[in-house]
């Protein structure tokens, strides 16, 4: 008999993100197919573990674990590996699923290590957010079996210093976001005049990307420039970057400007729905066929008037 083991954080009021609903969803789905199988839930909270079950009580599982205490607040390895082996004991799991969120990235490694072979189990698998839609269903009240961890003094070596982020304005990923906008190396190239213009480059993307509350993605030509010692875009990073070796993010819409390659047209944008790409060649052999739409034409005159009538169009619902 399969006993799957979904795990989850719940939020400090108890709700479930986005990023958990996808993989309960999945979980649901799973353990529905498959024969003889039963679906455990395992939350890992400060408190609220019961408001989170009763949240998803509709959705079928056989039962209802809580690891609950302060020493689970925030993100540390010791104590969140603790808490899903202790969790994936007392559940009898042999598949654990989770949401790909950092937090689980970074301890779920180290509890499922062990000696490689087929019949080892549990498997261990993280569900990249985006993958599946959010589970939906009825709340209602269900019995959480809590499960004690022992945590000494040697899992608390390590504490919570507090967090470190940029300005809301700043901030350029937003797995969320309706909408990726990927640029590529042609920002930082001789523009129509010969010039090189990075300051309106760098101002028209960080400009649409408030406006739209956009995420921005990288071509991998574009994000390695910096390591070339070339002029880059300064809040461009390897975390933005799409395709080969970065992320394949998951949007409802993208938005390519400026791309020349392969990564942000086949590879970053397998996942995204619907897809339009600016491009001055027309003839833009990875564009066509990867692209929904196709705009031949100045990504900086493009953007500079989208903006304009982005910023005009909120200007006019505000008021």
């Amino acid at each position: 008999m399969e006993t799957i083991l979904l795990l989850a954080h719940p939020e400090p009021d108890g709700t479930l993100s986005k990023a958990a609903r996808e993989a309960l969803a999945a979980a649901v789905a799973l353990a529905r197919d498959l024969p003889d199988t039963s679906l455990a839930i395992g939350l890992v909270a400060v408190a609220n573990a019961q408001a989170a079950a009763d949240s998803i009580a509709g959705c079928g599982a056989a039962r209802f674990l809580a690891v609950i205490g302060d020493d689970f607040a925030t993100a540390r390895y010791s104590t969140d590996a603790a808490a899903a082996e202790a969790l994936a004991r007392a559940a009898g799991a042999t598949l654990v699923l989770a949401p790909g969120t950092s937090r689980w990235a970074r301890c779920l490694p180290g509890v499922a290590q062990g000696i490689s072979q087929r019949a080892g189990r549990p498997w261990f698998i993280l569900l990249d957010p985006g993958t599946a839609e959010p589970w939906q269903g009825e709340p209602g009240h269900t019995a959480v079996e809590q499960v004690p961890v022992p945590i000494d003094d040697r899992l608390r070596r390590t504490t919570f210093a507090g967090w470190r982020a940029p300005r809301t304005d700043q901030q350029t990923i937003r797995p969320d976001a309706d909408l990726l906008f990927v640029a590529g190396a042609g920002w930082t190239k001789k523009q129509a005049d010969g010039q090189t213009h990075l300051a309106d480059a760098a101002g028209l993307i960080l400009d649409f990307l408030q406006v739209a509350q956009a995420s921005l993605g990288g071509s991998k030509s574009l994000v390695d420039l910096s390591g070339e010692g070339q002029a880059v875009l300064p809040f461009m990073t390897h975390l933005n970057q799409v395709g080969q070796t970065g992320s394949t993010p998951r949007h409802p819409k993208g938005l390519s400007t400026c791309c020349h390659g392969e990564e942000p047209h086949v590879v970053g944008w397998r996942f995204i729905n619907q897809r339009r790409a600016i491009n001055l060649d027309p003839n833009c052999g990875w564009a066509h066929g990867k692209a929904d739409v196709l705009y031949v034409a100045d990504a900086f005159t493009v953007m500079e008037q989208l903006i304009t009538l982005m910023a005009r169009e909120r200007l006019a619902v505000a008021h």
